[in-house]
């Protein structure tokens, strides 16, 4: 009998500062836990700033187990510990008083049509005084306790790194064959250096600076890499929002919904391909927690937790609903209180179900919903399901 061959999975975790590692480490730790998938096991891992760290440590074997502990201060002789305080205060140093990159604001002037917003902002900024090299001491001590050299980049997993050119705006995929040659700690602190927050990294006469100024997950990358599977984790992005008071706030909600749409638009690209794709982010509980400024130091176990308990929920709910009818006209399996969108069209399904979600929050109905990983998902808002996340089973 012909063994059958298991699918080629792809695992990418966006940006999100240090709220958004939190919480996607909590995600991840529910994934593994409901479902019994070795997200270690993935055969393309893609980080972008905050996701690069995880990333980065899941690809020298770090178990999510081991960073679970990390978040709640439990440490075990030899554990990474993931402490970011050496990173500096919540709110970025007084930087210096120079544009961040006179010659992305021209590049990004001659193509407007190349140049969203964020790049144009990054290259307006000033120069950031902050180092980020705590993150790259954590991914040194991590190679260092596998007895890698830092030259060596770990396989398997196939790791990808993605920063970006803070001279032409170009997204850079550390780690692929076409990239500059960077160590992994370097290629780690580029993907998290925040323009007008931490100094650029510099290597080989270029200057990099974090990768989700392009991209909240830069998912887009994977249109060929000829996966079966893509699970997504964008703590930066939301398919349903809460309804925040303060000022901060606001405008971060702002931003993520401007994320939102762009990850929407590179998952049309990834389905177009034949791959299918799963998408995890927060929910208006976790928003709640996280507030508005996802450098927030104080909150991270309270994400953490939150996005634990939140994304368990979800994936019990969405595993009870996998079941039901397919309806013949939309295509689109229903549930009282639950909708999934799957086959042709489910981006634009999605764009509907964020649409209601958002409006139902907007107006102080409770925005409920299930999250899908290995063929089940389940969205919407109604009766019968947990709080917490919109989770989106995208299959194309």
């Amino acid at each position: 009998m012909t063994r059958r061959r298991a699918p080629r999975r792809g695992l990418v975790l966006g940006a999100g500062g240090v709220l958004g590692s939190a919480w996607m480490i909590g995600a991840m730790r529910a994934v593994e836990t409901e479902t019994g998938r070795d997200l270690g096991s993935s055969d393309l891992v893609v980080g972008t700033s905050a996701g690069s760290v995880v990333a980065a440590l899941l690809g020298l074997g770090v178990g999510i187990d081991v960073m679970a502990n990390s978040e709640r201060g439990l440490y075990e002789a030899g554990d990474p510990v993931l402490d970011y305080r050496d990173l500096g205060a919540s709110l970025p140093p007084r930087p210096r008083m120079r544009m961040g990159s006179p010659r992305l604001l021209t590049a990004s002037a001659l193509h407007p049509r190349h140049a969203s917003p964020m790049v144009t902002l990054a290259a307006i900024l000033p120069q950031g005084r902050g180092k980020i090299s705590a993150v790259g001491d954590l991914v040194s001590a991590a190679m260092d306790r596998r007895g890698l050299d830092l030259a060596d980049w770990p396989a398997p997993p196939n790791l990808r790194v993605v920063a970006m050119n803070f001279d032409t705006g170009h997204r850079v995929l550390f780690g692929s064959p076409d990239a500059p040659r960077v160590t992994l700690p370097e290629a780690v602190m580029a993907s998290c250096a925040i323009p007008g927050w931490y100094a650029p990294i510099e290597s080989g006469g270029q200057r990099f600076v974090d990768g989700g100024t392009r991209s909240p997950t830069s998912v887009d990358l994977l249109a060929d890499a000829e996966l079966e599977e893509v699970l997504v984790l964008a703590p930066a992005c939301s398919l349903a929002s809460d309804r925040p008071r303060g000022a901060v706030a606001l405008v971060e909600r702002q931003v993520r919904r401007a994320a939102t749409r762009r990850l929407l638009r590179e998952i049309e690209l990834v389905e177009a391909a034949g791959t299918r794709v799963t998408v995890l982010s927060p929910g208006p509980e976790d928003l709640a927690v996280m507030g508005g400024n996802l450098m927030d130091l104080t909150r991270r176990a309270e994400v953490f937790e939150t996005s634990l308990r939140t994304t368990c929920a979800a994936l019990r709910a969405s595993a009870r609903a996998r079941p039901r009818p397919r309806s013949a006209r939309t295509g689109a399996t229903t549930a009282t209180g639950a909708t999934t969108a799957t086959g042709a069209g489910a981006t634009s399904a999605a764009r509907a179900v964020a649409a209601a979600t958002t409006a139902a929050s907007r107006t102080g109905t409770g925005t409920r919903g299930g999250a899908g990983v290995e063929g089940g998902a389940g969205t919407g808002e109604g009766a019968g399901q947990p709080k917490g996340r919109l989770g989106l089973d995208l299959a194309g």
